[in-house]
């Protein structure tokens, strides 16, 4: 902490130094809006959920109170809970607020404030009580948004539909510039350095669109690779970077994603480790399983000639690496975790939140495959142990989210691909990007007769899916955009699909 006048100084520099106590005859100095990268709330359980926001302002090494408050009403007429915590300088003056005691199953609002400056308003709400027979979740989940390659439309959709929750499934930010067409820039390089990703998440969380779609519910995260370096696998880049010098980066990467997040203190990282994996119950209706695959995985097998790491697309007969029975896409702790996790869940459905595409994807038309080392194809042997699992332990009602691929895909998961009478063990849903570019879809349809475990495969909108869960049924809405050239661009819906209860599978609704 600072003496006096330099704190108030560096308030006043931000314009929040007004109505803090005792500051009424400090001169006050023109400085910019301290919200101005929003609110955000996350991970609702039912006593509560986290509150973040993040001050701007040149608060220098000062410690700034930040007051929070929960109503029972959108006017914040009906206070139920109250307090302040300091917002620290070593976390770029993010503040978090683990709210409790709060009455399961029901929405709230919520403000900060700093001095004399408030917040816009976020709503948000508590979870049913794990035992509490629920009729009807509603969710989005998204993933990808290259900052220059779109604007962020579909997130004011997602906050127009109002959901219960929405699950990002990574690459929240991007490291790198890249794609064409670009509707606005990047600033400043790539980032390594911890002011570098914490500068890039404040660009990306000044879109307006983000903004509201992060005030209209509570979120749950994970991450993907461009929240650090562009395929990395563990401890190993795409570019060679030496292995010291690497986790500093990801260090950074980490430290900069937790104070950007509505994430809970116990994922405070430590230095480049960081435990994001976790499960959220909703009632005994649904229970979300989030989880990492690129902190613990094993590097990719068969990298590209000249390069130690990164992916690749491969001849798997020429692969022998892929099928090492060893590797993992999660880590074996983390799949020891989830086996566990999932054998006592009791939910009805058991959605498994991650960040890519699971099923089977060959890339080659005709006889032979090649498959994409960097999504679950890399990593053949786990994802049989876990669907072995699924199948052998007779999980209710598996789901699998992902996003990466940015492209729509409706996926049939089973034990074996290759076998059109193996049976379905599991649903997968694809969402597409909401504006990183894909694939085109004349090279796409070249290979459908070589996956008929897709029910749909299709790149050509960027967008986000709506999900509606009963007890009855998972009903998906893949949610297209017009455009993501123009910032109020229409949206509609491409095609929906339906999972009845206990049987896998989707089918066209």
């Amino acid at each position: 902490m600072v003496n006096r006048r330099r704190f108030l100084q560096a308030l006043a520099a931000a314009g929040v130094s007004r109505a803090l106590p005792g500051c009424a005859q400090e001169a006050q100095m023109p400085g910019a809006y301290p919200f101005g990268l929003g609110v955000a709330s996350g991970y609702p359980h039912p006593g509560g959920m986290v509150l973040w926001t993040r001050l701007l302002g040149d608060f220098g090494s000062a410690a700034v109170p930040v007051r929070w408050e929960i109503a029972a009403d959108e006017s914040m007429r009906r206070i139920v809970a109250s307090g302040s915590v300091p917002a620290e300088p070593d976390w770029a003056h993010s503040a978090r607020v683990e709210a409790n005691g709060l009455e399961p199953d029901r929405w709230y609002w919520y403000r900060f404030m700093a001095g004399d400056a408030v917040s816009p308003v976020g709503r948000t709400r508590t979870a049913p009580r794990l035992d509490a027979a629920v009729d009807r979740l509603r969710f989005a989940f998204a993933s990808c948004q290259q900052y220059e390659q779109g604007y962020y439309g579909a997130h004011r959709h997602i906050a127009a539909d109002a959901p219960d929750l929405v699950a990002f499934l990574g690459d929240y930010i991007y490291e790198s510039s890249w794609g064409k067409d670009h509707v606005r820039k990047h600033t400043g390089s790539e980032p390594y350095t911890l002011d570098d990703y914490r500068a890039r998440y404040a660009l990306y969380k000044s879109d307006p669109d983000l903004q509201a779609a992060h005030a209209a519910c509570p979120w749950i995260v994970t991450w993907d690779d461009h929240e650090v370096d562009n395929d990395y696998a563990d401890d190993r880049p795409e570019d060679g970077m030496p292995r010291e010098q690497f986790l500093a980066r990801r260090a950074a990467a980490y430290r900069a994603y937790y104070e950007h997040m509505p994430l809970p203190e116990r994922m405070r990282p430590r230095g480049p480790d960081m435990r994001l994996h976790t499960q959220l119950g909703w009632g005994t209706l649904g229970r979300f399983f989030v989880l990492d695959t690129r902190q613990y995985r094993s590097w990719h097998p068969c990298p590209r000639r000249g390069r130690s790491g990164g992916s690749n697309t491969v001849d798997v007969e020429k692969c022998a690496q892929l099928f090492d029975g060893e590797r993992s896409m999660l880590g074996r702790a983390q799949e020891r975790w989830l086996e566990s996790a999932l054998r006592e869940s009791r939910s009805r459905w058991n959605l498994l939140a991650q960040q890519t595409r699971m099923a089977q994807f060959d890339q080659k038309p005709g006889p032979g495959r090649r498959a994409w080392t960097d999504g679950w194809d890399g990593y053949p042997a786990a994802r049989q142990r876990l669907l072995s699992f699924l199948s052998v332990r007779r999980i209710a009602n598996p789901v699998v989210l992902g996003g990466d691929v940015h492209l729509f895909n409706v996926c049939d998961l089973k034990l074996d691909f290759d076998d059109p009478a193996s049976p379905v063990v599991a649903s997968e849903f694809v969402g597409t990007s909401i504006t990183s570019q894909a694939a085109t879809q004349e090279r796409l349809n070249k290979l459908l007769p070589d996956n008929p475990h897709m029910q749909l495969l299709d790149s050509r909108f960027r967008g986000y899916v709506r999900m509606e869960v009963t007890p009855r049924a998972l009903r998906a809405d893949l949610r297209a955009m017009q455009t993501v050239q123009v910032r109020d661009a229409a949206c509609r819906t491409l095609a929906t699909y339906e999972v009845a209860n206990g049987k896998a599978g989707a089918g066209r609704a």
